[in-house]
C-alpha cells in the first residue's frame, strides 16, 4: 500500500484560523472552575467579544498582571466559537517579549501551537533585524515542546521576516533561506506565506498593497509554483496555501462550505500526476485546516474532539474526490491531532478509528505508527502505544 507520508513535514502547524467575526455562540470547555484563579474572566465570558476585543482585553490584562498570569488566564478561558486563539497568543507574547526579551522564552509553553515562542523571535527580528538570526537561533534552542519544537519555531519567524521587508515575498524568502541548513528555511517560508495569506497586523494598508502581487484568484498556486520559490520551500508553500484557495473559489473564510471545499481541492489536481510531494502536501494542507474548523477553531483541545466531529474532518476530506488525494488530506489531520508527539495518541487512534472506508483507516493507521517511531524514542511509549490500536495494526507497529 502506497503511505502519504512525509517524515520531513509531520510537525505542521495546523492553526490557521481564517475567522475573526464577532460570534454568538460560546464553545464549551470540559475545564476545571478557573474564576477562583482568574477572577478577570468572569466579566469577560458573560458578554461575547469580537477578536479585536479580546485581544485588548488579554493586552491589558498582561500589562496590569504580567504577560505570564495572562497566559495562564488564556489557557483555560471560555471563548466564542471559531475565535483565533493562536493569534491572542501571539497578543499576549509580545506583551512578554516587552518585559522580558529573550529571557521571556523560559516563560514559554507549547500552548497555542507555540505563539509564545513565535512572539518571542519575531520580537527579536523586528527590533535589531538581521543581526538576530544568532540570538533567534539560541532562542529557538530553547523553545518548548518534542523534537520538531526547533525547526518550528522558525515558522513563527517567518511571520516576522515577513512584516519586517514590508511584505515583499521574495525579499522574505530571500532571508528565510539564511536561517540555517537544519529545516529551518522551509519553515520559515511556510510562516511567511501564512502571514501573506492572512496577515498584515503590522501594517494592514502595505500588507493589502503587497498580497495582490503574489496572490492571483485564478491562478492561486502560483506562489508555490513560481520561479521565486525555491524546492525545498515549495512543499510547505503548498500546505499553507490552503485558506487562500477557499478564497480563491469564493468561500466565506469564516463559515466555508462543503461546496467551497469541494471547489477548491480541484486546484490541487492541476499538479500534475508525478508531483507525488506537490500533490500530497497541497491535498494534505486541507487537513490541517479541518481538524480545528471542526473543532470551532480552538486549538486547545483539538484532540478531544467527540466522534462527530471526526467523521466531520473525514467526510470533509473525502470531498477531494480522489483517492490519494483524501488519504493525504487524513493523514494530515491525523497528524494535526497528534502534533508531533505533544498531544496524547489516543485522539489520532480515534480519529483512523471513525474512517470507514478500509483503504483510508489503513493509510491513516500506517501514517501513525510511523509518527510515533519518528518522535518517540521512549521503548515503553512505543509498547503502549502498540497496545491501543486495533489488533490488525500491531504487529505492523511493533
Amino acid at each position: 500500500m502506497l503511505l502519504w507520508f512525509l517524515v520531513s513535514i509531520i510537525l505542521i502547524v495546523g492553526a490557521f484560523f481564517v475567522g475573526r467575526s464577532r460570534m454568538t455562540r460560546v464553545s464549551e470547555s470540559s475545564r476545571a472552575s478557573h474564576v477562583d484563579s482568574y477572577a478577570e474572566l468572569r466579566d469577560v465570558e458573560s458578554i461575547s467579544l469580537s477578536f479585536d476585543e479580546l485581544s485588548a482585553f488579554f493586552k491589558k490584562l498582561a500589562q496590569e498582571k504580567g504577560a505570564e498570569y495572562a497566559f495562564g488566564a488564556l489557557r483555560v478561558a471560555k471563548f466564542p466559537a471559531d475565535t483565533d486563539l493562536h493569534l491572542l497568543g501571539h497578543v499576549v507574547g509580545d506583551e512578554l517579549y516587552k518585559q522580558k526579551g529573550l529571557a521571556g522564552i523560559a516563560v514559554c509553553t507549547n500552548d497555542f501551537r507555540n505563539a509564545c515562542s513565535h512572539s518571542i523571535v519575531v520580537g527579536l527580528l523586528l527590533e535589531k533585524g538581521e543581526s538576530a538570526l544568532p540570538h533567534i537561533a539560541q532562542a529557538c534552542r530553547q523553545a518548548p515542546g518534542g523534537s520538531g519544537a526547533y525547526t518550528m519555531c522558525y515558522h513563527g519567524l517567518g511571520h516576522g521576516i515577513l512584516a519586517y521587508v514590508g511584505y515583499n515575498l521574495d525579499r522574505a524568502i530571500t532571508l528565510c533561506g539564511k536561517t540555517g541548513t537544519q529545516g529551518e528555511a522551509p519553515q520559515c517560508i511556510g510562516g511567511a506565506m501564512m502571514e501573506i495569506i492572512s496577515g498584515g497586523g503590522h501594517n494592514r494598508e502595505l500588507w493589502a498593497r503587497e498580497r495582490v502581487k503574489y496572490l492571483i484568484k485564478n491562478a492561486p498556486l502560483t506562489p508555490c509554483t513560481s520561479n521565486i520559490m525555491p524546492a525545498d520551500g515549495r512543499i510547505f508553500c503548498l500546505i499553507y496555501i490552503t485558506p487562500y484557495l477557499w478564497e480563491a473559489a469564493g468561500a466565506d473564510l469564516g463559515h466555508p462550505t462543503d461546496k467551497d471545499f469541494s471547489a477548491s481541492f480541484k486546484f490541487c489536481d492541476t499538479l500534475g500526476a508525478d508531483d507525488i510531494a506537490g500533490r500530497d502536501a497541497c491535498f494534505g494542507g486541507f487537513g490541517k485546516e479541518f481538524t480545528t474548523l471542526a473543532n470551532a477553531r480552538d486549538i486547545r483541545n483539538v484532540d478531544q474532539m467527540n466522534d462527530q466531529q471526526m467523521r466531520q474532518v473525514y467526510d470533509w476530506c473525502m470531498l477531494a474526490g480522489i483517492k490519494n488525494g483524501t488519504a493525504a488530506c487524513l493523514t494530515h489531520a491525523m497528524n494535526s491531532l497528534y502534533w508531533g508527539g505533544e498531544n496524547k495518541p489516543a485522539g489520532a487512534i480515534r480519529f483512523c478509528g471513525v474512517i470507514s472506508d478500509e483503504y483510508q483507516q489503513r493509510s491513516c493507521f500506517l501514517n501513525l505508527i510511523q509518527s510515533v517511531h519518528t518522535y518517540q524514542s521512549n521503548a515503553r511509549y512505543r509498547q503502549d502505544f502498540c497496545k491501543q490500536l486495533p489488533e490488525e495494526y500491531v504487529r505492523a507497529c511493533s
